[in-house]
């Protein structure tokens, strides 16, 4: 039974993680200005870039969170193991990259072999940029726990696959 436990506190990481995500992402479609990784006011006014950007992202982020839930409840159960693993193991890949990635280019930056774009200069330079840090170690935390919670069910349903084989 560890592995249920360790599959159900990383699918809850991976529900908390993306709620996380969501949770700003509604509060920049109102117009709060908290936690944005940039300079808030130059961000796309355009109606279109605000529901793509803000909104679809935030319920996408929810739906994502509902999902990694499937790792832990009984209605999961009835999904096939296929349409679950899957797009865990693709969400695992991608936003384990997206945030690792980051962290490497910061540390390119510190040691002088990168240098800002010129039109994102001002934007690194800002002090808001700091929060790109936040959001990109989610990323990381993400992708690691929608992972593990995939590796776990994996692990999970094919012991029990050999245990129902010897039973039989």
């Amino acid at each position: 039974m560890k592995v249920v436990k360790k599959r159900n506190r990383a699918a809850y990481m991976a529900c908390i993680c993306g709620v996380l995500y969501a949770l700003p992402h509604f509060w920049w479609g109102v117009g709060v200005s908290f936690g944005f990784p940039g300079d808030f006011a130059k961000a796309p006014d355009e109606l279109l870039s605000q529901i793509i950007g803000y909104w679809f992202m935030g319920v996408a982020a929810v739906f994502a969170a509902l999902f990694s839930l499937s790792f832990v409840y009984k209605w999961g159960e009835k999904l096939p193991r296929k349409l679950k693993l899957i797009p865990a193991w693709i969400g695992c890949i991608g936003l384990s990259i997206w945030g690792f990635s980051f962290f490497v280019l910061k540390f390119q930056f510190a040691i002088g072999r990168v240098v800002s774009a010129p039109a994102f200069v001002e934007q690194d330079a800002s002090p808001m940029a700091a929060w790109g840090y936040v959001w990109y170690a989610l990323f990381l935390g993400w992708g690691i726990s929608l992972g593990l919670a995939a590796f776990f069910e994996a692990k999970l349903r094919n012991h029990s696959d050999i245990t129902i084989r010897q039973v039989y």
